[in-house]
């Protein structure tokens, strides 16, 4: 057990910061290795309802007595992209073009992918950094081109919300190259006592760069051990503060392509699956070994859930948060009731089991679940204290005021039905920018977009 001094301080508290949906959310089946998003591709999406799910769980959340962070979605089309491919002449003939000779390239670019903030980057919190800051360092999401147009606009928004330099760091994307695939706090769990108190960071990998010989052989493994030691060093993170784990190839090649489909943990808590990690006893023995807090592993035996029904229902890509009162409460996905298997194990392992899991709440987010991502996907968690909450720029922390104003603007902008050939019309790309525009208003951060920096 780590012998550093545990110090509670009840001003922190886990803020959630979800991502918005854009008005671009489509179906594409883009994101390869990832079931849900290549079995839905090509239907129509309708994204003003995923948009309108994603604010109902937020306010839900906020209602029950959680921080609730709002993040804004991407400039979609991007059409810098296309422009940085080769494709010429106005908006329109670009759009045309791409449609025509690369309608992929053009699926890509409009992708809506940002709102699962979980990848936006990995955060450190003060309690744990040795300048006493917040680190960020935003996810070069490097494995696929529709997410790796991302971080740019990324580190911007994080930089204009947490801009106060005498509470906030930011770093550097890693080097967009296979040996530093970085996929962010996906692949990246804090576990502490409070989270006041100082924690031990839980990196999980999919593959070495240099040296391993363990890889899936059907999916490709998204996170590279090297990124992982890459952001530690970034935020100051020591031997005692961290540890790196290899997710089992097997789950990965069944669909789990980041280990928040496998795995989810907060505080003291780690609810994961048998099949999470390669070498399930030394990662829980490292934990135990580091933690200054006891961990409490809540393991779910692949007896009891299949990876495919964990796969589906996205059982692990659940929100697990903390109450007054020291419980827990699990925020899963509707599609965990629609699984027989998973829904019972819920009932008799998890809420009756030794554990502080007291209460399981369903939220619908299938617009989000269809593409591949549930409710863990859907928020970058971020422990501030007191003081560096009112150091935040903007309006960015959810109150009734500022939900009923973005479910305003989402009415008013977003369309209720895309289907992929939508992509190309160019009056989507004027809508999209007239709506962001107006929302970076709402949230008061300034300008974050391409087509607001000239």
């Amino acid at each position: 057990m780590s012998d550093a001094v545990t110090l509670r301080d009840e001003s922190y508290r886990e803020v959630n910061f979800d991502g918005l949906v854009g008005p671009t959310h489509n179906y594409s089946g883009l994101a390869h290795g990832n079931v849900a998003s290549m079995s839905h591709g090509g239907l129509v999406s309708n994204p003003r309802e995923a948009a309108l799910q994603g604010l109902a769980k937020m306010k839900a959340l906020m209602d029950a007595g959680y921080a609730q962070g709002v993040l804004p979605p991407q400039q979609r089309p991007d059409l810098g992209a296309l422009r940085a491919l080769g494709f010429t002449g106005s908006n329109s003939e670009v759009l045309a073009r791409a449609a025509r000779e690369a309608p992929q390239v053009l699926r890509a670019v409009c992708s809506a992918s940002s709102m699962w903030t979980a990848n936006a980057g990995t955060v450190t919190p003060s309690r744990d950094a040795p300048d006493g800051r917040v680190h960020f360092t935003p996810a070069n999401l490097q494995s696929s081109f529709h997410r790796y147009l991302e971080p740019e606009t990324t580190g911007r928004v994080l930089a204009a919300i947490f801009h106060d330099e005498r509470h906030f760091a930011h770093h550097s994307v890693l080097p967009a190259t296979p040996a530093f695939s970085d996929e962010g706090a996906a692949n990246h769990t804090r576990l502490c006592g409070e989270h006041g108190e100082a924690g031990v960071h839980l990196f999980v990998y999919g593959r070495q760069a240099f040296g391993g010989r363990i890889e899936p052989q059907k999916f490709p493994a998204r996170q590279t051990l090297e990124a992982s030691q890459a952001v530690a060093r970034q935020h100051g993170l020591s031997d005692d503060q961290a540890v790196f784990a290899q997710q089992h190839p097997d789950a990965i090649d069944a669909g789990v392509f980041h280990n928040d489909v496998i795995a989810v943990g907060n505080g003291p808590v780690l609810l994961y699956h048998e099949m999470a990690f390669l070498d399930e006893g030394a990662t829980l023995d490292e934990l135990r070994r580091k933690m200054a807090t006891p961990l409490i592993p809540v393991r779910v035996p692949l007896e009891a859930v299949s990876l495919e029904d964990a796969v589906a229902s996205y059982l692990f890509n659940s929100q697990l948060l903390t109450n007054a009162d020291g419980s827990m409460t699990l925020v899963v996905p509707g599609e965990c009731q629609e699984r027989e298997a998973v829904w019972r194990t819920i009932q008799d392992h998890l809420l009756a089991g030794n554990n502080p899991i007291g209460e399981v709440i369903v939220k619908d987010v299938k617009q989000s679940m269809r593409n591949g991502g549930g409710p863990a996907c859907l928020r970058l968690r971020v422990a501030l204290s007191q003081v560096e909450r009112s150091a935040l720029t903007g309006r960015v922390l959810l109150n009734d005021g500022l939900h009923d104003e973005l479910t305003t603007w989402v009415e008013r902008h977003y369309r209720d039905r895309l289907a992929p050939d939508d992509l190309a019309d160019p009056q989507l790309a004027d809508e999209t920018l007239t709506a962001l525009d107006e929302l970076t208003r709402i949230l008061a951060i300034g300008s974050v977009y391409p087509f607001q920096l000239g």
